[in-house]
């Protein structure tokens, strides 16, 4: 039986310029090919759980624009339950601009719409789930909410970004803290000062998990091509969620999420780009 996985967080649509250098402030660059992808943190993280074996629940707020639907369709399309989505009146679709150059390293700007209207009621009418998953791109009160109702009773999950000051129980409460390089430099040693564990994602040089600041287990990176770094790390999120709900050790589990994350580098695109079960496990034993 599949494990139950929610999601609080946000759902965009990501537009996207690929191919030409990154622009330096103040500079225009041409030549760069138009995309247009459903994405969100939120929505992307939820996606990859799907795709990887988990039924998921969404909760997270969409305006009433042209832009809605399109923001929907791949959780649609791959049976997340997006009933606990809301449609705000007069309020426009989250939408995040993307660069991506010519190496696969990208530029992100965020103009977070209807994501900034989840609310603490939104997220406390979440189902009874195995693993709750949390971003910080919808208001912190829904973050809050969600790990009041799952705390006592399953996996809590929070990827801290983007980086932001957070009430501090949030960091000692959850069950995971999820990190990049740059969110660790941000929270510092509050991010060890709970009982859970912390994943920090280092890019090509894999990722670790700590427990109380002690290192307990590191994954090296896998050896792969990359076209498209959009999506990577929320599919390492939606990833290390899924193993670690489904009982998977800590050492097992961060593999696995290294992996899916070494595969949705090798597409353009976030949500296009996330790997199905099948292809991280058919990694996993080439090693």
């Amino acid at each position: 039986m599949a494990v139950k996985i929610g999601v609080v967080g946000s759902i965009n649509l990501d537009l996207v310029a690929s191919g030409a250098p990154l622009p330096a402030p103040g500079e225009t660059v041409t030549g760069a090919r138009f995309a247009q992808h459903p994405g969100g943190k939120g929505a992307n993280q939820a996606l990859a759980a799907r795709r990887l074996g988990a039924d998921v629940v969404m909760v997270g707020c969409v305006g009433d624009d042209t832009l809605a639907e399109p923001a929907l369709a791949m959780l649609r399309a791959e049976a997340v339950d997006v009933s606990g989505v809301m449609f705000e009146v007069g309020v426009p679709t989250g939408v995040a601009l993307i660069a991506v150059s010519p190496e696969g390293e990208n530029q992100i700007t965020v103009a977070s719409g209807a994501n900034a209207q989840v609310s603490e009621r939104d997220a406390i009418n979440l189902p009874m789930c195995d693993a709750v998953l949390c971003q910080l791109e919808v208001p912190i009160q829904a973050v809050i909410a969600a790990m009041a109702a799952e705390v006592e009773r399953g996996l809590f999950a929070v990827n801290l970004a983007p980086a932001i000051e957070v009430p501090d129980s949030l960091l000692r409460l959850a069950d995971l803290l999820i990190v990049n390089e740059i969110e660790a430099a941000f929270y510092g040693d509050a991010l060890h000062a709970g009982k859970g564990l912390v994943a920090l994602t280092l890019g090509g040089e894999g990722a670790v998990l700590y427990r109380a600041g002690v290192e307990v287990v590191r994954a090296d990176a896998f050896d792969v091509a990359v076209v498209d770094t959009t999506g990577a790390g929320d599919t390492f999120c939606g990833a290390l969620v899924l193993a670690l709900a489904e009982g998977q050790g800590e050492a097992d589990a961060l593999r696995f999420a290294s992996a899916a994350a070494a595969l949705a580098v090798t597409k353009p695109g976030a949500q296009p780009s996330l790997p199905r079960r099948e292809a991280v496990e058919i990694l996993l034993a080439k090693g």
